[in-house]
């Protein structure tokens, strides 16, 4: 990445290219190699086209309608009346990350050179992410299988100079308009197009990719968010320690309690109760098993990243050009399942971390388990109410996420008059899972800033090099200290962008080093 670029060639783009497109606008260029790759699969599309032997989506109808052949002249209409009738599209306007990428991941099988799309149709999907245009794509149309195909349709019209996009700025216009002032010519779609455009799984792959980097994220902040807890309600950092974690060796386990343990280092929190007068014998399993559920979690997430990585490195069209052997082959490549399984995977590992965080949320309000706080850690309880309803606020965003851990892949409504009767339902995963990612960085925020005020009131006694660090974090922030009730709201939503920038992790990272 150069210049704020994303070359794309014939192998797959990586994660870190996804995001830079994605999220920080990152423009895209095709490289050599692949544009002479999409020139030699034209080629055999265009010796197909010449043929009078029926090639499926280059001679004939799609679908259920592929037993027609469809003669040359009327070719053209074929593939534009393909790219209108599937941007069908309905409901709210997707992200505009998840359209960029999306569209990056379906030019980057286009480079592959097994799609048979002219190089000037390739080159004008880059030349709409580097000028940010981004295509109206609706929420719903996608089933998962024969790929995303109202969500890419959308991105196919806009080629053509039709349907609506957002420019740079975020202005809705039509793409024609969009494609002048730019200085761009819509292109004109040749045999094959059309269905190359639209026949990927590129969709629910690029909300894979945003989810898996912001759970990396949001565990090793979850991480944080359970030392702090643990720091705060007099637990012990012993069961942290390497040679137990061992003992059961999962890898995302033992960089949870690496973690932790990590995190509590130096504590006078810790110090004040670790000595023989000591009486309490075990923590409660939310603070104990903290790494034992991140840990799940994360190699959960490293899972979906194996899957992701394969799914980048793969070419999903149908039919697919052979070059070599200069044919066209039908196949079930589109199909969304792999993709579709971790996405509802990781629901639900998100959903479990989001519950057990709110359940050490739960135990600094109880003051017959918050070991000498103030119940609710109010100022004055009974007059203050303190972080109370801060905790009914977790519990109904945690409680939506047990909904949406519910899986979507088990689902499979027959489409395309029964030629399509098994789909994958990839896409509802992708987007159940956005709002899950969003819920589990909430969920976390509440408890950073609970346990924040947890360890405040513990004063005198000092909190980790870690942990204090997130404390300051949030009061350089403008969230105060304990005190008399305030509107809780926007201190919420505060710790809410400082989780979710990544600030908090990296506030504890200033103090020792990169947590695993």
């Amino acid at each position: 990445m150069e210049d704020n670029y994303v070359e794309v060639g014939v192998g797959p783009v990586s994660f870190d290219q996804v995001v830079a497109v994605a999220r920080d606008g990152a423009g895209v260029r095709l490289s050599d190699d692949a544009l002479a790759a999409v020139d030699r699969a034209r080629g055999v599309v265009e010796e197909l086209a010449a043929s009078p032997t029926p090639a499926y989506g280059v001679s004939t109808g799609f679908g259920a309608l592929a037993t027609r052949h469809i003669a040359p002249e009327l070719r053209t209409q074929l593939q534009r009346s393909l790219v209108r009738s599937h941007a069908a599209g309905s409901g709210p306007e997707v992200e505009r990350e998840v359209v960029r990428s999306l569209m990056l991941l379906r030019l980057s099988t286009l480079a592959t050179g097994h799609t048979g799309v002219r190089r000037e149709t390739a080159e004008l999907l880059a030349a709409l992410l580097a000028h940010g245009i981004t295509p109206v794509v609706r929420e719903y149309g996608s089933l998962g299988c024969s790929g995303d195909l109202a969500p890419l349709a959308h991105c196919a019209l806009a080629l053509m100079g039709e349907g609506e996009v957002r420019d740079a700025a975020g202005t809705l216009m039509p793409a024609a308009d969009a494609l002048a002032d730019a200085g761009l010519k819509p292109v004109e779609l040749a045999e094959k197009e059309g269905l190359a455009l639209i026949n990927g799984t590129d969709g629910m792959l690029g909300m894979l990719v945003l989810a898996i980097t912001d759970l990396r994220r949001l565990l090793r902040t979850a991480d944080i968010a359970a030392a702090m807890s643990v720091e705060a309600q007099l637990g012990t950092d012993r069961v942290f320690a390497p040679e137990l974690q061992a003992l059961r060796p999962h890898p995302g386990q033992a960089a949870a309690a690496a973690n932790l343990f990590a995190l509590l280092a130096d504590s006078g929190v810790v110090a004040s109760h670790r000595g023989p007068d000591c009486n309490r014998v075990q923590d409660a399993y939310s603070l104990r098993c903290s790494p034992q559920v991140h840990g799940a979690a994360r190699d959960t997430v490293e899972h979906a990243a194996t899957v992701a990585g394969r799914e980048l490195a793969s070419a999903v069209d149908n039919p697919v050009v052979l070059p070599d052997e200069r044919r066209l082959e039908s196949n079930g490549n589109f199909h969304g399942a792999p993709v579709g399984y971790v996405l509802d995977f990781l629901a639900i590992a998100a959903a479990d971390v989001a519950s057990i965080s709110e359940r050490r949320t739960d135990r600094f309000l109880d003051k017959a388990r918050n070991h000498g706080l103030p119940p609710f850690l109010a100022d004055d309880p009974g007059v203050d109410s303190g972080h109370m309803i801060a905790q009914y606020t977790q519990a109904a965003v945690v409680s939506e996420m047990k909904r949406l851990a519910v899986p979507a892949s088990v689902d499979s409504i027959p489409s395309s008059a029964m030629q399509e009767d098994h789909v994958s339902m990839g896409w509802s995963a992708a987007r159940k899972l956005r709002r899950s990612v969003d819920g589990l960085s909430r969920v976390v925020a509440v408890e950073v800033l609970t346990a924040a005020r947890a360890l405040d009131l513990r004063a005198p006694l000092e909190p980790a090099p870690a942990t204090r660090a997130v404390v300051r974090l949030l009061r350089d922030a403008g969230i105060a200290g304990p005190g008399p009730d305030r509107h809780l709201s926007p201190e919420i939503e505060t710790a809410v962008s400082l989780v979710q920038s990544g600030a908090v992790l990296a506030a504890a990272q200033s103090e020792i080093g990169d947590l695993r």
